[in-house]
């Protein structure tokens, strides 16, 4: 039987070396980064499977994870010069 596929907020932004930065507010610990956006997409698929995988062999990780529900859609933050 398969899981259940589960959703995260992931935070991206971009650096000064123009990487582009990944994390997931409810897993600590859990970032990545990449060049490219595309390959921040499975680097941070690949990273998310990763902290759940270490939170279901260590309890104390898991207690650590917030579980909510994220919200629908895109919500941006863009940086503006005055």
């Amino acid at each position: 039987m398969k899981k259940p596929k589960q959703k995260f907020n992931v935070i991206v932004e971009q650096d000064e070396d123009g990487y582009y930065v990944a994390s997931v507010p409810s897993l600590p610990g859990c970032y990545t980064q990449a060049k490219t956006f595309d390959d921040l997409v499975s680097r941070i698929k690949e990273a998310i499977s990763l902290c759940l995988s270490v939170a279901g062999e260590n309890p104390k990780y898991g207690r650590r994870i917030k579980t909510s529900v994220p919200q629908p859609g895109f919500i941006g933050i863009q940086t503006v010069e005055v």
